[in-house]
């Protein structure tokens, strides 16, 4: 009688077990080992599923990054720094108003307790800036591009940039809208807010 090799003896030792189904991982993928009684070879099946290597995703288009230039949160600032930063700009503000009441009688310019009303008699348009020291904002009503709320944000600091080379300027978070920027467009009044100019 001849003796059957180690191999053989194995492969004998898989043709009578019974029907064997196992999860094997292979390298983090897992693969299904089948085998029966009657065939003594396995047949494996990957359930990997293959994305991005296929043909058709062959150069996926490029991730789109997200800007950086738009600021999500407000700068940190404490109850007296707020108070600087919004009186130094409403007084900003309002002394370019009264310069533009002087020019012409159709601006109407109140100032009062934080409180600042501006009416153009000739659009009959009525602003209101008010400082609101609880939530550290300022907010804008105007009859053309709707109540906002601003909050007061530091640029170009970040960890790549100098320390203290930042500009600052009152931001509505939800779309990056400067209130420098409306004042411009619906006041008609420009503000000295360019920071790179010596001071």
């Amino acid at each position: 009688m001849k003796s059957i090799s180690r191999a053989g003896r194995l492969a004998l030792g898989r043709i009578a077990r019974p029907s064997l189904r196992a999860q094997l991982p292979v390298h983090g993928v897992i693969v299904k080992a089948a085998g029966s009684a009657n065939n003594a070879t396995r047949n494996f099946h990957s359930s990997v599923l293959l994305r991005g290597i296929m043909p058709e995703s062959e150069n996926p288009p490029p991730k789109q990054s997200e800007e950086s230039e738009s600021p999500t949160v407000p700068t940190d600032i404490t109850t007296s720094e707020f108070h600087e930063h919004a009186d130094q700009y409403l007084d900003e503000l309002l002394n370019r108003l009264e310069e533009k009441q002087e020019e012409s009688p159709d601006y109407d310019v109140e100032y009062s307790a934080g409180v600042l009303h501006v009416k153009i008699q000739s659009s009959g348009y009525e602003y209101v800036l008010n400082k609101q020291p609880p939530n550290k904002q300022i907010w804008w009503s105007s009859p053309v591009s709707g109540p906002k709320r601003f909050d007061w944000v530091v640029t170009g600091e970040s960890m790549h940039q100098k320390e203290g080379g930042g500009s600052g300027d009152w931001i509505y978070l939800r779309d990056g809208t400067s209130l420098t920027q409306l004042v411009r467009k619906e006041l008609g009044v420009e503000l000295g807010r360019d920071e790179s100019a010596p001071s």
